[in-house]
Formats: C-alpha cells, sequence, structure tokens
C-alpha cells in the first residue's frame, strides 16, 4: 500500500470521526428547531415565565412548552442537572418574538448544543423566547433560567395537594383551578430549580384499593392459617397426642406397695 493511499484512507478515517462527532455534540437538527409549535396562550399571561405541562403515558414521557420574556437577556443557557454534572437540554418548536411582534423561527437563531448545555443567543434581549421540551410523566423539574414570576399548569385532572402523592418547590406560591380542571401554580419570583411532582385525581384511589385489597388478603390469610391452627389441634386431640400426663411424684408408691 503506497503513501497516497494510507493518507487517503487516515483522511477517510478523520472525516467519519468528525461527522460522527458533530452527530453526538453537533447541536440540534433545523428540523426539530423548527417544528410546529403553539405558543399563544402562554404568550397572553402575565408572568415573566409561562410553562404549560402535557402529561405523559404509562410507558411514555410528557412534554412541556415554555415562554420567557427575556428582560434584558440575549443568552440562554439551558440544562437539567442530574446526579453526576449538567445536561444539554433537547429543545423542539423553538420561536423568538422581537418586542415589535416580529417572529423568528429556530432555525434563524444562534443555537448550539454542547455537553452540558444548549446555548441559545437571541438578536434583542427585550424580546421573548419560546420553547419545547420532555418532560417526566408525573414530575416536572427545570431550572429558573430568567429571574421573575413564573406560571405552571399541570395536566388536566392533576393535582399537587396531597402530601403522599404531590410536593412542589419552591414554596411561596399559589395554587388554583383553571379550565375547568387544571392545577396552576404560581409564584411571584423564582431564582431557583423549579420541581413538582404531581398525581392524577384517580390515582388516590387506585391506591386506596390498592390498600384495601392489601388488607382484605392479609385478613383472608391470617383468617385461613388460624383455621388451619385450629383443625390441627383438634387432629391432634382425637389422636391423643395433646392429652396432659400428670405427675405423681407426690403421692407416694401405688396402692398395692403401701
Amino acid at each position: 500500500m503506497n503513501r497516497r493511499r494510507v493518507l487517503a484512507i487516515v483522511a477517510v478515517a478523520l472525516l467519519a470521526t468528525t461527522a460522527g462527532c458533530s452527530t453526538i455534540f453537533g447541536g440540534i437538527s433545523d428540523e426539530e428547531l423548527d417544528r410546529d409549535a403553539e405558543y399563544g396562550d402562554l404568550r397572553d399571561s402575565d408572568a415573566d415565565v409561562a410553562i404549560d405541562i402535557k402529561g405523559g403515558g404509562l410507558i411514555g414521557d410528557g412534554e412541556f412548552r415554555a415562554v420567557y420574556d427575556l428582560n434584558g437577556t440575549d443568552k440562554l443557557s439551558l440544562y437539567r442537572s442530574s446526579f453526576y454534572r449538567d445536561e444539554a437540554l433537547d429543545i423542539h418548536g423553538v420561536r423568538y418574538w422581537y418586542p415589535n411582534g416580529t417572529e423568528l423561527t429556530g432555525s434563524e437563531l444562534d443555537v448550539d448544543q454542547g455537553r452540558s448545555s444548549t446555548e441559545v443567543r437571541v438578536p434583542d434581549g427585550n424580546g421573548t423566547l419560546a420553547f419545547s421540551g420532555n418532560a417526566g410523566s408525573k414530575t416536572f423539574r427545570l431550572p429558573a433560567y430568567v429571574d421573575g414570576s413564573y406560571e405552571v399548569t399541570l395536566p388536566k385532572g392533576h393535582r399537587t395537594s396531597n402530601f403522599l402523592f404531590g410536593d412542589v418547590n419552591p414554596g411561596g406560591y399559589e395554587r388554583e383551578i383553571v379550565d375547568g380542571d387544571r392545577e396552576r401554580l404560581t409564584w411571584e419570583n423564582v431564582d431557583s430549580t423549579i420541581s413538582i411532582r404531581f398525581y392524577h385525581s384517580r390515582d388516590i384511589l387506585l391506591f386506596a384499593g390498592l390498600v384495601g385489597a392489601v388488607v382484605l388478603l392479609g385478613g383472608v390469610g391470617v383468617g385461613y392459617y388460624y383455621r388451619q391452627m385450629q383443625r390441627l389441634r383438634e387432629q391432634r386431640e382425637e389422636l391423643g397426642l395433646d392429652v396432659d400426663v400428670e405427675d405423681d411424684s407426690d403421692r407416694g408408691p401405688p396402692p398395692g406397695l403401701r
């Protein structure tokens, strides 16, 4: 194999490696950035940040939509914190509006995704940024990328009020029911991570039914065990195995030997 062919193979391998790294760490595709998304309802909110959560199923996770009034911020570092490190937030359906209402899609913005964060730069820090991402089926956790008032609306029929099944951090929030059957949490100001654990109203009934079934089965098991012990005792008595033998040591010798 001559030197030219070796160099060609090395060049091809280098390009393949670079392409592979680009696929893994090179960012989010334009198709994902420009995916269809509707944010009109969230833009009408009075909060600086409005978030809407769509619940997941038994297998799949949910999804959230978020709209941020940037208030002078022209760059957001989007991430989620795991046990080991910060991880870049996967986003799609990205939109940006200038203060005058002119709209840009995600592919028209400067979006760069690395290992630990997804950097989004906008042309005017006084505009509005919106994006969507994945949420847990019954949990939601997202850092406060900008300070200000926050509003989070849960999926229909879901609640956080039961202390066994629900939890909300940080505190200092207000809770209300909107749109018929959706719980909404609002904070006047948030500067830390929002963490929410929620449940469907029917989950409490299912849990109560499960506890009742366990108690019932336990009672049946105890009753069955007790009945079996009683039956065994009766059988032993019938066979004379449980007849007590009294101690005659203090009564002296038998009558014929006295």
